[in-house]
């Protein structure tokens, strides 16, 4: 790193704390100003805040490892703006008639508060031990490469870097609240996609252009049925991406995360009304059309300039090339003085602002969902008080699970996925179901999350015992194997999702049907003539053709990459 890279890394630290200042002096009186901004972002920071939350050191480290190691087949999750746009137009309407802050307490206004308290439970959990712990874990590993340094001050220069992180941005989540989140992510946002798009600029100059790339990686089998790096449709039979697997799986999880999620969908609940909400998802859903170029293929650029140079890649312990460490070693690699510390801000950018959007997700999901039930005459300034040392709890464990997170890493790197596959078919029927059909009740809602997070349990347990035991997939196992162990992660989440809609279905009908007038408003076929036209007015024939543009960018993606 040389004097011109911390100077530049010095001016964005003082934009940020710009930025931090102006809104600490701004009034946060209550629970939905310090959780949802005081409900009156716009479109820009909504949008933005969408894709700074979203991408986190999954898309630093795991989506550019990803493209290094199998090529395209992590897109499908991450070409899915189609599926912010379905949070813009089906979910919003009902969200923001609903007047809620949380998730889990939409359910408790559609089913009941046994559904609640799952949700939030099932979240705060996966928060803390899953989101908040790699995203630390990540952060400390890729500045530990980029900036070269072993050890600092006698200390390993990784726990620097983790913890630096970690407090930098909970100091920031605690006392500027939502607000922070959003308005840090105006600032974030620009610099992380200039700075990766510097990237792949200089990643396809060194190697020869796009098209050498294509060669290099499509001349690479990822499996016997001669698919390759550049095929995002594999064959069927392919054992990790079977190509309906991976359209299902990818949908039922992109359906939990980005139109279910608190950590998503209290950005858009922050927008100040229902117009500015769904344009800032439009705005989103935009934006998320760039990981596949800005992350992915840096990724299968490093890959390509590891087989032209033979030692362009780190090697691990077994001699083969560090896949995860492809984005790290293409900004220590390529690029110049300056432009290495204006990438350093992006990756800073990209890390604070998914971290803080978990910390403040947490914090409310704590706050509103258990401490207001209980204390609901709670004053609405404590309320502040008590969500700001909620942050720091989280804050807390996050810190402690570094740890753990460093000495089973990477194993839990790998399970993050199938964590989310498991995750995501009980809520995604919980939410479908709830807002489809009126006749969905509040036992029918509750007994889908149960038999979902049962399943996903087992599922699990079945991962880490087979896994560990002298086992080979598919000789002699029994039916629980074959069900929880052997069935790809893809095909099993989607059938996971059919049973858990079933459940939801055959109780709804065996109990009492809701109260008409406790789901007005909730679910399609409800809404009064006044909530209709309200819905009507927020959009204009912009929005729909903006719509178009990105179904058709996603559609000729699929073509081009077929």
């Amino acid at each position: 790193m040389a004097l011109l890279d911390w100077i530049v890394i010095a001016i964005f630290f003082i934009a940020l704390i710009g930025i931090i200042v102006w809104v600490m002096r701004q009034k946060q009186n209550n629970a939905e100003d310090y959780f949802l901004g005081g409900k009156d972002a716009t479109w820009i920071a909504i949008g933005a805040s969408i894709f700074a939350s979203n991408i986190g050191s999954e898309h630093l480290i795991g989506l550019a490892g990803s493209g290094a190691s199998s090529g395209m087949a992590m897109a499908h999750w991450e070409i899915q703006g189609w599926m912010i746009l379905l949070l813009g137009w089906v979910f919003v309407p009902f969200y923001s008639r609903s007047m809620v802050i949380t998730m889990p307490e939409f359910l408790e206004r559609r089913y009941n508060s046994a559904s609640r308290t799952i949700l939030s439970l099932i979240s705060l959990i996966s928060y803390v031990l899953t989101k908040v712990a790699v995203t630390v874990y990540a952060g400390g590993l890729v500045f530990q490469q980029v900036f070269g340094i072993d050890t600092l001050w006698g200390i390993d220069f990784f726990w620097i870097a983790a913890i630096g992180l970690v407090v930098i941005t909970a100091l920031y989540t605690i006392f500027g609240g939502m607000k922070s989140v959003l308005y840090t992510s105006v600032l974030q946002t620009p610099i992380l996609l200039l700075g990766s798009m510097i990237i792949l600029v200089l990643g396809l100059k060194e190697l020869g252009g796009w098209d050498k790339m294509m060669e290099i990686c499509s001349s690479v089998e990822v499996n016997q049925y001669g698919d390759t790096m550049t095929n995002l449709i594999r064959d069927n039979r392919d054992p990790q991406y079977p190509w309906l697997g991976a359209l299902i799986g990818s949908a039922v999880i992109g359906f939990w995360y980005w139109c279910t999620d608190q950590f998503i969908v209290q950005r858009v609940l922050s927008g100040k009304n229902e117009r500015e909400a769904r344009r800032g998802t439009i705005f989103g859903a935009y934006l998320k059309l760039l990981p596949v170029f800005l992350f992915l293929i840096p990724g299968m650029i490093a890959f390509a300039l590891h087989q032209n140079l033979g030692d362009f890649l780190p090697l691990t312990e077994n001699g083969l090339p560090n896949s995860d460490a492809a984005f790290p070693t293409l900004v220590a690699k390529l690029l110049p003085a300056g432009v290495k510390g204006l990438i350093v801000c992006g990756i800073l950018a990209a890390l604070m602002s998914s971290l803080a959007s978990l910390f403040n997700s947490s914090a409310a999901l704590f706050t509103i969902d258990f401490y207001q039930r209980f204390r609901p005459k709670t004053d609405p300034k404590k309320l502040v008080r008590i969500g700001q040392a909620a942050t720091v709890v989280i804050v807390a464990l996050g810190i402690l699970w570094i740890p753990v997170m460093r000495s089973v890493g990477d194993v839990l790197y790998l399970y993050l996925q199938d964590v989310q596959s498991v995750l995501a078919p009980g809520i995604a029927a919980a939410f479908l179901m709830g807002i489809c059909w009126k006749r969905a009740s509040a036992q029918g809602g509750m007994w889908g999350l149960i038999a979902g997070l049962v399943i996903g349990l087992t599922r699990l347990g079945a991962k880490i015992y087979y896994s560990n035991a002298t086992v080979v997939p598919g000789s002699d196992s029994s039916l629980f194997q074959y069900l929880f162990y052997d069935t790809n992660w893809l095909f099993f989440c989607g059938w996971m999702l059919v049973f858990c809609l079933l459940v939801v279905i055959i109780v709804s009908l065996l109990t009492k049907a809701p109260d008409q007038e406790k789901i007005r408003g909730l679910v399609f076929g409800t809404s009064t003539p006044e909530q209709r036209a309200a819905t009507r007015a927020s959009w204009n024939h912009w929005d729909v053709i903006h719509t178009v543009i990105i179904l058709g960018i996603t559609a000729a993606f699929y073509y081009y990459f077929w």
